[in-house]
């Protein structure tokens, strides 16, 4: 079992265990203790690899522990302190990092609750934790752009010097992100002031500014879409449809004359389509598979041909539908609940290839 798969299966424990988890020590026992031995690769039982309770007894402060210490060749290397599943991680609460931090070998520490993993270095002072990490996994909603740095945290991997390196960039690109993340769920007056500057010459007056705090509040929310519409538009693959507008340039459009399109290919019109192309690919060539929207449904076709008829996704209006289609070409609405449901026609969907071939 390779590191993605046991980082996954631990994920998925995660939600079977979750709902049992009431204090520090279950979470160490169910989550914290199989991250470091599953993924990370150390030997939980070896004290030459894993200290629990680690003590070093700093000034004053005589007797307190970290939870674990992570060592090689003799020496600290990583320190974690672990908190109960659910709580909020702040470095507030784990003064005995900060401290231990200074006196010990460590460069890495790792703040958690079983579920997060928040980790420090010293990128601001040197042999002083940073007040934020510079990385930060999450086992309930995994980040494919973390999963190879946390790669570099194994055993087998660790080179403390190259990790540090890397914790600058790290840190504030993803401070950056937030940033982004923030200006885009509530674009703030600075940021609006930047943009409207870009696209209008005139005096910015408050009704000008008002006007273009929600024009940009548009704007990012359509741009996220495109963004999202555009990376499935790769995972489907390309050359598979003739036409495409903006939102979802995978996707054929119909159009009346040489107006413009009135269509709007939605994310979840996508994903179905994915979900279909998943189930179909079994049958034939996943190229054959071509999507077509229009005002009134989401055609999935066999060859880009109106008269091979594969589904329509029927999802402009509060209730779902898929429509499947018989040997005559008659289609039969269906109700579904999720997206997921699709799958539970996957038998008549390939039965309508049959039809074609």
């Amino acid at each position: 079992m390779d590191f993605m798969e046991r980082l996954y299966g631990l994920a998925k424990k995660v939600k079977q265990v979750s709902g049992s988890l009431s204090t520090e020590e279950a979470t160490k026992n169910a989550l914290v203790m199989p991250f470091l031995h599953s993924v990370l690769g150390y030997d939980i039982f070896d004290p030459n690899e894993v200290i629990p309770e680690f003590t070093a007894d700093v000034g004053t402060k005589k007797h307190e522990k970290v939870d674990y210490a992570l060592m090689k060749d003799g020496a600290v290397q990583i320190l974690m302190e672990c908190k109960k599943y659910g709580d909020p991680l702040s470095t507030k609460h784990a003064s005995q990092l900060f401290r231990y931090f200074s006196v010990t070998n460590a460069r890495i520490a790792i703040l958690t609750n079983g579920v997060q993993y928040q980790f420090y270095t010293d990128i601001d002072k040197p042999n002083r934790m940073d007040e934020k990490p510079f990385l930060t996994l999450d086992l309930e909603d995994l980040d494919e752009h973390v999963i190879p740095e946390v790669k570099k945290l194994t055993k087998n991997s660790f080179d403390v010097e190259s990790v540090v390196d890397a914790a600058g960039e790290l840190k504030y690109l993803n401070q950056l992100k937030v940033a982004l993340q923030e200006q885009f769920q509530s674009p703030g007056e600075e940021f609006v002031k930047f943009l409207t500057s870009k696209v209008y010459d005139g005096v910015q007056t408050p009704k000008v500014k008002a006007q273009f705090l929600e024009l940009t509040t548009k704007a990012l929310k359509q741009f996220l879409n495109d963004s999202v519409n555009a990376r499935l538009k790769s995972a489907m693959g390309d050359g598979e449809t003739k036409a495409a507008p903006p939102s979802a340039p995978d996707v054929a459009v119909e159009v009346e004359d040489n107006k413009s399109p009135k269509i709007v290919t939605t994310e979840e019109e996508v994903e179905g389509f994915n979900i279909v192309k998943a189930i179909l690919r079994q049958k034939v060539d996943a190229q054959r598979i071509v999507a077509r929207d229009t005002q009134s449904y989401f055609g999935v076709l066999l060859d880009d041909n109106n008269r091979k008829p594969l589904c329509r996704l029927r999802f402009n209006a509060k209730q779902k539908y898929i429509g499947i289609f018989d040997a005559d070409k008659n289609e039969t609405r269906h109700s579904i609940e999720t997206l997921d449901d699709i799958f539970g026609f996957e038998d008549d969907l390939k039965n309508t290839i049959n039809f074609y071939e």
